[in-house]
């Protein structure tokens, strides 16, 4: 079973409904001592990351997140999720992350409009990311977003997007994953995004 982070941010009800029509059982939990027992994690989220640490914090859920990982069990970061698994946001000021990825989160220059909000390209650079079984090079996918991971390490880089800039739109290392774009809004590509998590949860 996976479980789905709730820190009060986020359609948890939609990422909840993309698993369950690909036949994966989830679980939505605020509880920290309920993690260990999922055999992977989602953290999604829609908002602002100062709000997001605070909350997660709050429930004691940072430490609880990190023991997950530790454990090597697959960990995937949906949108603010993904964005939260580095180490600093500059969004209203400088706010600390999790610090599980090297790197920070950037404001997207003004060059296009601002968030970047519909469908976009998916440009692979990683074809063993195992997010991408079955996703073909270029594949479209929906964002909503004003800001970007900027890695500090080339090999967390698992697939970029061009809108004003090439940001990275999935990052990965080990059995911790992250996505900009919205999969549970991206019709059946989306679905297998998180049906090879899924797959990848029954491998471990």
């Amino acid at each position: 079973m996976i479980g789905i982070i709730d820190y009060g941010m986020g359609n948890l009800r939609s990422v909840a409904k993309g698993f369950e029509k690909m036949g994966i059982s989830v679980e939505v939990t605020g509880d920290p001592a309920t993690l260990d027992k999922f055999g992977g994690v989602v953290l999604p989220g829609v908002g602002a990351f100062a709000d997001a640490m605070r909350n997660l914090q709050q429930l004691g859920m940072v430490d609880a997140i990190y023991r997950f990982i530790k454990e090597g069990k697959p960990f995937l970061g949906i949108c603010l999720g993904l964005q939260l698994l580095f180490e600093s946001s500059e969004e209203w000021g400088n706010t600390a992350g999790l610090g599980i990825f090297p790197g920070r989160v950037c404001k997207l220059p003004p060059v296009l409009k601002i968030p970047h909000m519909g469908w976009n390209t998916l440009s692979i650079r990683n074809k063993n990311c195992p997010l991408f079984a079955g996703i073909h090079d270029n594949a479209a996918f929906y964002f909503v977003h004003s800001y970007y991971v900027e890695p500090a390490a080339p090999e967390l880089v698992a697939g970029t997007t061009e809108y004003g800039i090439e940001f990275t739109s999935v990052a990965a290392k080990d059995n911790v994953f992250g996505i900009q774009f919205h999969p549970e809004k991206s019709s059946a590509l989306g679905l297998r995004i998180l049906q090879n998590f899924g797959r990848l949860v029954e491998t471990c």
